[in-house]
């Protein structure tokens, strides 16, 4: 039977019905917490009526206004900076504390940050992840249901497409962003639902070798990392503490665990630039001795780059490792999205900062959670290419290829 031709408002309107049926998975008489970009004020309007359609029974929306964060980051007081309100606060933790589920929307505005110091957006980070540390532990840790999704703009189409017009540019990137999300499939959410099947094989195949280290290698990297005994292999379908699943992101195509802290040795090298704050942060390098990152060299964002690594002592170490093919759909499409939420499902990448405690399988929740590393920021940066092999050693000694070429080695193919 011939699929029926869909327009963009039908695209639209089952994008958003996909993100809360199956990203958040919404329940009944549960408040649904939505941070979005005012840009997408229009898809956030079709967010809300799915959501209390499928049992929602409050949401509650914090805007942001990028144009309004510039004028903040030009004018405000180093003071106002530093500054978040306790009520604020208390709010979210209050909500989190309540089961509330929480929903990121994203639309980059990559141009918005140029010239800004990075000191200023340091120290603003700084104090909001302090802030909001221990609310932020509930979502790492996996005790309440949270998603990150982006929503297409000129602003953003203009970073990826900067030779075409921005009406052109902003066709080109939904065109992407439907292939990439399966909403050209007929139904998406059954799409999604085998998608996510694939990727628990693949992870079922990489729990069921017990690696006890991963060797990556290609041109400038060379890195050992080793893992803890109990290391588990997910992708971002999570379960929170009341048993709903939920997915952390959409896109995803990693599989990840959590690396042991003191394990990373050697030199990586990433394969896309890294945007932090709005600064770009590209052609970089990380040393790590004992897991610490003891040296780090930049051509572009290096004072952006230091800041993160000072952000506290954890930010020295990472907290995840992810592996992801070179041919995923993401990556076939040979565009740079300048943002990690894509760009990470493109490639392999680690994470600096806040481990996940579902990367561990066994023990209850204080000693899994004194297993990893320790910070008030997560921060993925890319390494995966066409050249990147990736092997793992068994605890005997013995080598298995899992990345050739950066793509799936046959064993790990399902």
């Amino acid at each position: 039977m011939k699929q029926k031709m869909k327009t963009f408002e039908n695209k639209v309107e089952e994008y958003a019905k996909l993100v809360i049926k199956v990203g958040i998975n919404i329940q009944q008489g549960q408040t649904l917490v939505i941070s979005a970009s005012i840009a997408a004020a229009d898809f956030v309007r079709r967010i809300c009526r799915y959501a209390y359609l499928n049992g929602a029974h409050f949401v509650y929306i914090k805007w942001i206004d990028e144009e309004l964060a510039r004028i903040e980051y030009e004018l405000m007081s180093e003071q106002g900076l530093e500054y978040t309100p306790d009520w604020l606060v208390k709010g979210y933790e209050e909500m989190a504390s309540d089961g509330a589920a929480f929903l990121y929307i994203i639309s980059p505005h990559l141009q918005n940050m140029e010239g800004i110091d990075p000191i200023k957006t340091e120290k603003a980070e700084y104090a909001s992840a302090i802030a909001f540390r221990s609310f932020t532990k509930k979502l790492t840790s996996m005790q309440v249901s949270w998603t990150v999704i982006a929503y297409p703009t000129e602003k953003w189409a203009e970073s990826i497409f900067p030779y075409m017009v921005p009406k052109e540019g902003l066709e080109q990137l939904w065109e992407e962003f439907f292939k990439i999300m399966k909403l050209d499939a007929e139904n998406p959410i059954a799409a999604w639902e085998q998608h996510i099947e694939g990727l628990n094989k693949r992870a079922a195949l990489l729990n069921d070798e017990r690696f006890r280290y991963l060797h990556f290698i290609s041109e400038g990297t060379d890195l050992k990392i080793e893992l803890p005994n109990n290391h588990h292999w997910l992708n971002s379908l999570e379960t929170n503490d009341n048993g709903t699943p939920f997915i952390c992101n959409m896109p995803t195509e990693e599989i990840y665990t959590t690396p042991l802290k003191t394990g990373v040795n050697g030199i990586v090298k990433n394969t896309k630039p890294l945007v932090y704050e709005g600064h770009v942060i590209d052609d970089f390098t990380l040393t790590f001795k004992y897991g610490k990152i003891v040296d780090c060299s930049a051509k572009k964002g290096l004072d952006a780059l230091k800041g993160i690594l000072s952000m506290d002592e954890g930010a020295k170490y990472i907290g995840e490792v992810a592996l992801v093919p070179h041919d995923s759909v993401i990556s076939a499409s040979n565009l740079l999205f300048y943002h990690t939420l894509f760009d990470e499902n493109a490639s392999c990448h680690l994470a600096i900062g806040q481990g996940y405690i579902s990367g561990l399988k066994e023990g209850n929740r204080v000693d899994r959670e004194n297993s990893i590393n320790s910070s008030i920021i997560h921060v993925d940066f890319m390494i995966g290419s066409e050249y990147l092999q990736v092997n793992g050693v068994r605890e005997d000694g013995t080598v298995e290829p899992i990345l050739i070429d950066g793509k799936w080695a046959a064993k790990f193919l399902n």
